[in-house]
């Protein structure tokens, strides 16, 4: 159950939030100006780079490596060499997972290492099996870690992560806000600088100025009726979101989304891109899932029964309208089995911006989920 009261608390999710998640995403635009000055620092525009990788393979643990490397993936568009190298092992501990570099991987390739551990033995291994195969290694990690001297002895580029003393007492969540943004931006930078993708220092500030801007209207001391990530929160209380989203960009924003729910405060999700997701999830909407499946729920006791799970699409978009888009057959979807819907697209802005909107609405509406959420 949702405590709605505890949404308007500022007091009180502070009191709740151990993990520092609401501070983190209040503080993602500095996380990125922060990020960018120590890639700056660390010497990402003083690269020279002899042509563009053929592949560049990221590696690191948990959902904000993977969400990194779909991020870039999709920035970099059609035909894109970034590949996340998936681990092995028996547990998800730091010292049980292993990776491997693909047989084919040589001098033309780039390895990226995006971690907010450190001290996984097997990152420092593969920066070592890299620097023997010829291939470019950067890492980006908290410094003093092993990883920091295994990136330096594989002759690489280390880049210390971006962090905050409070994460220090509390270990970090991989879904965690401004993890995200701290792997993200030195990655941003170094492919901006061998071509793969655009990102320069302005485009970069334009977000930091963006994530402020969300930071602001989301922020935990404004009211719910006029906070858009509350709001969010409190319609996906008792829901099982259903993610639709439309546009390039919108794709990772959403699966970002689902994996933030599932991790933070334990609501499963489901997500598809439009005008395949209506294919996909029509039969989702059309079962026992749909708001009108249960006519006896109106007989429900409310305070001793837990309301039925019922799905709630949610509708992510990274354009304005326009001529080409599946948004009103997906509203009729949802409408002709009784689901109700949300919706969230960004202001105006380059490719850059408006993901980064997408991102920090839908990382503040986890957090409250998380926060404001009850056995």
């Amino acid at each position: 159950m949702l405590d709605e009261s505890l949404l308007d608390s500022p007091e009180g999710l502070a009191e709740a939030d151990h993990r520092g998640l609401l501070r983190g995403a209040a503080e993602a635009g500095a996380r990125v100006r922060t990020a960018a000055r120590h890639a700056a620092e660390a010497g990402v525009q003083e690269l020279k780079p002899d042509g563009r990788p053929r592949a560049v393979l990221i590696a690191g643990p948990g959902a904000a490596a993977t969400q990194a490397a779909d991020l870039l993936g999709t920035l970099a568009g059609p035909g894109s060499p970034v590949t996340r190298l998936a681990p092995t092992g028996v547990a998800p501990a730091a010292g049980a997972l292993r990776w491997e570099l693909p047989g084919w991987v040589g001098s033309v390739d780039l390895l990226l290492i995006a971690t907010p551990d450190g001290t996984e033995p097997g990152l420092s291994l593969l920066a070592e099996q890299a620097y023997r195969r010829g291939c470019t290694v950067a890492a980006v990690a908290p410094a003093r870690t092993p990883l920091a001297e295994a990136a330096e002895g594989a002759h690489g580029l280390f880049v210390p992560l971006a962090t905050a003393p409070y994460e220090h007492d509390e270990p970090l969540a991989a879904s965690a806000p401004g993890v995200l943004w701290a792997l993200l931006t030195p990655l941003l930078a170094l492919l901006d600088r061998i071509g793969l993708l655009a990102a320069p220092a302005d485009a970069m500030e334009k977000v930091a100025d963006r994530l402020d801007h969300i930071a602001e209207r989301c922020g935990p001391a404004i009211a719910a009726y006029s906070n858009p990530a509350k709001t969010l929160a409190a319609e996906l209380a008792d829901a099982l979101p259903v993610i639709w989203t439309e546009g390039t960009s919108a794709g990772p924003a959403g699966r970002r989304f689902a994996a933030a729910l599932a991790e933070l405060s334990g609501t499963p999700a489901v997500v598809s891109e439009l005008p395949e997701a209506l294919a996909a999830h029509s039969a989702l909407l059309a079962g026992r899932l749909a708001a009108g499946a249960n006519p006896e729920d109106f007989f429900r006791d409310r305070v001793e029964e837990p309301p039925a799970l019922h799905a709630r699409v949610v509708l992510l978009r990274d354009r304005p309208i326009g001529s080409l888009t599946a948004a009103p057959a997906a509203r009729d979807l949802a409408l002709s089995h009784d689901t109700p819907i949300s919706e969230l697209e960004p202001d105006p802005g380059g490719e850059l911006e408006t993901l980064a909107e997408l991102i920090a609405i839908t990382d503040f509406a986890a957090v409250y989920l998380a926060l404001a959420s009850r056995a």
